[in-house]
């Protein structure tokens, strides 16, 4: 028997693009489930954008395209508020029939990175900012949504905007109501500077996986309500070539077993271990990139003075600067990674970011010395400005190898080629509507 008054579940896994990839199970299969007696090829975590199998990938028909053994996360059966009481949703982890995590299942790639972390006395605190545009999709080209008070759109920026606030008000009811049920600690709103954009910020807390979970279930959630109020939400990186992007900015600190901040050293600078850590975060950031603009559409957003980074380079407050660290009480000192965009898949990005910090820790590599002013006018080295560069530089990237297992690198480059050429004739505003609510 399932839970009572349940009709049915949806057993959910990410793939590497962050796609849901889900089954529907009666209720009464809640036990099951439970048990982790469910299976879904493995092959099914490594698909395009299209949701099309990966031609020559040897998790298809070289190993028979077996399955895999879905087991629920630590989340357990999670509301589903934009379908109502008789669905809800389990979240699930990919592994081997003999009971290892699958390599390929990019939440375990997180897992292995706080596993490592943790193995040396340290334990990440992170928390997420997410920007998103809300978007009437209805005719041939993408407009700002209208507004359910005035019926007029918002066709310039709109940067704090409370009126913006107030006219989608019922929306962002639904939406921290629908947080609230699914133990999601959604913090501030924000109108941002794009028509119908808005970031939404999530609290800081102790657990990476968490943090990674509450991420890609916001960005799930977002689109649905956005449908049920007659509009669709994106988090492509750049919807309109004219108006900011949309980022996923990241914020993380490391505590030791005493729970204090590592990265504190009682002053405004930030302790050698802080800066080991943006050392390893910047010097892994090229080969990093294709985490952080995973699609076609992201390398839009990465040009100069679109208040997105290009420069590989840090600085104390300061927005311009692909790693900021926030001033503030020093017991709070942590970094702010500014290069992703909205349209990542959030384990991967968290797992990149984190793994390079580990990484300049261990070998205590020393960063640049910090920017100030305007970076876009700097001469600094360059996050790859292509996404075929992106990923040549992820394919052969010695510090990814330390960060990534082999076939997790191995699947993702195959996607990204596959993807590559599924594109090659599409049109821009085709290539849009592919990327509205899939990312």
């Amino acid at each position: 028997m399932g839970p009572e008054g349940l009709h049915n579940i949806r057993i959910a896994v990410p793939d590497l693009n962050g796609q849901a990839r889900a089954k529907r199970v009666p209720a009464a299969q809640y036990d099951r489930m439970m048990r982790g007696e469910a299976k879904m090829p493995l092959s099914a975590l490594n698909l395009d954008i299209w949701g099309n199998d990966i031609q020559g990938s040897p998790l298809v028909f070289a190993t028979g395209d077996a399955d895999g053994y879905l087991r629920p996360t630590e989340r357990g059966l999670l509301p589903m508020p934009w379908i109502g009481p008789e669905a809800a949703m389990l979240p699930m982890s990919m592994y081997h029939e003999d009971g290892r995590p699958f390599e390929g299942d990019p939440r375990h790639a997180l897992a292995a990175v706080v596993r490592r972390l943790n193995a040396r006395g340290l334990y990440p605190v992170t928390a997420t900012e997410l920007e998103f545009y809300l978007i009437d999709d209805s005719g041939p080209e993408f407009l700002p949504p209208a507004s359910p008070i005035s019926g007029r759109r918002a066709m310039g920026a709109a940067t704090l905007s409370m009126r913006m606030l107030d006219e989608f008000n019922a929306f962002f009811d639904a939406l921290y109501a629908g947080c609230e049920a699914m133990g999601i600690e959604a913090d501030t709103a924000t109108s941002e500077a794009g028509p119908g954009q808005f970031e939404i910020n999530l609290d800081h807390g102790p657990d990476p996986l968490k943090m990674a979970d509450d991420t890609w279930l916001f960005k799930i959630m977002v689109r649905r309500l956005a449908r049920q109020h007659g509009m669709a939400a994106s988090f492509m990186a750049k919807p309109y070539a004219g108006f900011s992007g949309s980022g996923l900015h990241m914020h993380a600190s490391l505590l030791d077993g005493a729970g204090r901040n590592v990265f504190d050293n009682g002053g405004a600078d930030g302790s050698e271990m802080l800066h080991h850590a943006i050392g390893g975060v910047l010097a892994a950031m090229p080969d990093s990139t294709l985490l952080f603009a995973p699609h076609l559409n992201s390398y839009e957003r990465l040009v100069p003075h679109a208040h997105a980074p290009t420069g590989v380079c840090w600085a104390y407050e300061n927005r311009t600067a692909s790693v900021r660290v926030p001033l503030g009480a020093p017991k709070a000192r942590r970094l702010e990674h500014r290069t992703a965009g909205g349209d990542v898949n959030p384990y991967l990005m968290m797992a990149a970011v984190l793994g390079a910090m580990l990484v300049g820790i261990e070998d205590q590599t020393q960063p640049p010395a910090p920017v100030s002013g305007d970076a876009y006018a700097l001469d600094l080295p360059q996050i790859p400005a292509t996404w075929p560069d992106a990923l040549q530089a992820f394919a052969h990237s010695q510090v990814m190898a330390r960060i990534f297992d082999p076939l997790l690198i191995d699947n993702m480059c195959r996607t990204k080629r596959q993807e590559m050429a599924g594109l090659e004739a599409m049109s821009e505003q085709a290539a849009r509507e592919l990327y509205l609510e899939s990312v």
